[in-house]
C-alpha cells in the first residue's frame, strides 16, 4: 500500500557527518550545555564512530553496529539537550519519544513502530526543505514572471482593444501589420522588464494581484481502531489523496505575499520527491538518532496485576526496534539496524538492572549525569549562547526596556535555584525559568507603559522579589 520501496540513497557525508572530531563536538556542546563532560565525550565518540564506519568497506560496514547510550540522571541536567544538539551538529534526523506513551492506552499503548514512522516523516521534510532551498532562486524568478503576467493580464483586461487597431479601424485604414507587431513586441518586452525590476525591488509590494494557487483536495478519513491500526488510516488517506486531482483557485493578495506563495509552490514542483524520499530513508537508516526518554518508568518486571503489567511488555516491544528490524512506513521499508538510540531516565525508584537483560545489552554505554550545583547555574546564566539573561533582555528591549544584570544578582538567582532544588524536587536548570519569571514579573507586565527606561537588576532587587516566596515553604512549592 502506498509507495513502492525506493532505491536507497546514501546520505551526503558533507552534510550529515561534517567531519567533526570528538573534541570539536564537545566544544560545540559546551556553548549550550554546562558540565556533564563525561556524557559529552561519550556522545561525541558515538558520532565520530558513525563517520569512521562510513569509511569502511561495505562488508565491514554492515557488521559495525552503533553503541547505544543510556543516560542516567535527574530531570533538567541536560540529557535531552545533549541529544538534540548532537543531531543538529550532524544534521541528522532526530526524534524524542517518551517510553510511557506506549502504555497510555490500557495495556497496549501506541504501536512502538510509530517512532520509526515519525522519524521517517521528519527526515522526508528535512530533505525536501534542503532541496527546495537549492532551487529557491529559480523558483523566485519564475514567481516574479508569473506576477508580471498576472499584472499585465489585468491591465489589458481594463484597457480593452489595442488603441492603434481601434483608431485604424475607425478611419478605415489598416496599419502595416509588421510595424504594429514589431512595435507591440518591443513595448511588451520593455513593459515586462520594467515591471520585473519594480517587483524585485519591492516597489509594488503593496499592490494587489490575483494569482492561482494549487491545492490538493484529500478526503478526510478517521479510523476508529486499536493503536496498531492507526497507520492504516494514514496510508489510506495518503493513497486516496494522491488519486485526487489538484484543484486551482484564484486568490487576491499583495505582491509581497504572492512572491512567497508562488516561490514556495514552484520550489515544491521542482523537487523530485521520489529522490527526496530515497535520500531521507538513507539518512534515517545511516544517521538517524532516536532519544527514548523516561525509560526508567517502564523498567521493572511483571507482577501479574495492576498497571505494572505492561512494563515488561513495552520493553519487549522496544527491543526488536533497538536490536535491528525492518519497519514498514508509507514511504517504504526502513531498517533500524544502524539508528543510534539514546535512552534516558532518572532511575530514582528503579535501576538500569531492572530492565530486561536483552534491552540492557542493547545499551552498552552508560553514563551518569550529575545534579547541577550553584556554580553550574551561574555558568548557565552567564556563559551559554542565548542564555536566559540574553533572552529576557532581548524580549524586553522590544518594548524599550533595557535590562542590566549585575554579577551579584546572577549569583543570588543561582543560589536561590540551588536552594529550592535542594528543599523540593530537583528539576535542574528548569528551576531558573521559574526564578527568572518571578524576578521579572512586574517589569514584564508593565513594560509597555513604563518604557523607555533602563533597569539594573541587583542582588537586592532579586531578594526583594523572592523574599516572601522563599520564606513561605508552602507558597514556594506552588510558585517556585
Amino acid at each position: 500500500m502506498g509507495r513502492s520501496a525506493p532505491a536507497r540513497v546514501a546520505p551526503d557525508k558533507a552534510r550529515t557527518d561534517r567531519d567533526l572530531t570528538p573534541r570539536e563536538v564537545v566544544e560545540e556542546l559546551n556553548k549550550h550545555i554546562i558540565g556533564q563532560d563525561q556524557a559529552k565525550r561519550m556522545v561525541a565518540v558515538g558520532l565520530r564512530n558513525r563517520y569512521r564506519r562510513q569509511q569502511l568497506s561495505a562488508d565491514m560496514r554492515d557488521e559495525v553496529l552503533p553503541k547505544n547510550i543510556l543516560m542516567i540522571g535527574p530531570t533538567g541536567v541536560g540529557k535531552t539537550e545533549i541529544a538534540r544538539r548532537l543531531s543538529r551538529l550532524a544534521n541528522a534526523p532526530f526524534l524524542k519519544v517518551e517510553a510511557t506513551k506506549y502504555t497510555e492506552v490500557g495495556y497496549v499503548g501506541r504501536d512502538v513502530d510509530s517512532m520509526i514512522r515519525d522519524i521517517t516523516d521528519q527526515a522526508v521534510r528535512m530533505v525536501q526543505r534542503e532541496k527546495m532551498e537549492k532551487v529557491q532562486d529559480r523558483a523566485r524568478q519564475l514567481a516574479v514572471a508569473q506576477i508580471v503576467n498576472a499584472l499585465l493580464s489585468r491591465r489589458r483586461h481594463r484597457q480593452g482593444p489595442d488603441i492603434i487597431e481601434a483608431i485604424g479601424g475607425f478611419l478605415g485604414q489598416t496599419p502595416p501589420s509588421e510595424t504594429v507587431e514589431e512595435n507591440a513586441e518591443q513595448e511588451a518586452t520593455s513593459e515586462r522588464e520594467r515591471l520585473r525590476q519594480m517587483i524585485e525591488s519591492g516597489e509594488l509590494d503593496n499592490r494587489n494581484v490575483e494569482i492561482e494557487i494549487e491545492e490538493q483536495k484529500s478526503p478526510f478519513i478517521q479510523v476508529f481502531s486499536p493503536a496498531g491500526l492507526e497507520e492504516m488510516g494514514m496510508n489510506l488517506q495518503d493513497m486516496l489523496g494522491g488519486l485526487m486531482p489538484k484543484m486551482k483557485r484564484k486568490r487576491t493578495v499583495n505582491v509581497r505575499e504572492a512572491k512567497e506563495i508562488l516561490t514556495f509552490q514552484n520550489a515544491q514542483k521542482m523537487v523530485d520527491m521520489d529522490q527526496a524520499v530515497a535520500e531521507a530513508i538513507g539518512r534515517v537508516e545511516e544517521s538517524g538518532i532516536i532519544f527514548i526518554d523516561e525509560l526508567d518508568k517502564v523498567a521493572g518486571r511483571e507482577t501479574g496485576h495492576g498497571p505494572d503489567v505492561s512494563r515488561e511488555g513495552v520493553q519487549r516491544d522496544i527491543l526488536p526496534i533497538v536490536e535491528g528490524s525492518t519497519v514498514m512506513t508509507k514511504y517504504g521499508p526502513v531498517k533500524t539496524d544502524h539508528i543510534l538510540f539514546i535512552g534516558a531516565g532518572a532511575f530514582h525508584v528503579t535501576k538500569p538492572s531492572d530492565l530486561i537483560p536483552e534491552l540492557q545489552g542493547r545499551f552498552p554505554l552508560r553514563v551518569e549525569l550529575k545534579s547541577l550545583t550553584e556554580q553550574d547555574f551561574v555558568r548557565i546564566l552567564k556563559e551559554t549562547e542565548n542564555s536566559l539573561l540574553k533572552q529576557y533582555s532581548a524580549l524586553l528591549a522590544v518594548e524599550g526596556v533595557q535590562l542590566e544584570f549585575t554579577d551579584d544578582a546572577i549569583e543570588e538567582m543561582a543560589s536561590v535555584a540551588a536552594q529550592v532544588n535542594g528543599q523540593m524536587q530537583d528539576i535542574g536548570a528548569r528551576r531558573l525559568h521559574t526564578i527568572m519569571e518571578r524576578v521579572l514579573e512586574d517589569v514584564s507586565f508593565n513594560a509597555s507603559e513604563i518604557a523607555p527606561m533602563s533597569l539594573k537588576v541587583t542582588a537586592e532587587y532579586v531578594r526583594d522579589r523572592l523574599a516572601d516566596v522563599i520564606k513561605n515553604v508552602d507558597i514556594s512549592r506552588y510558585i517556585l
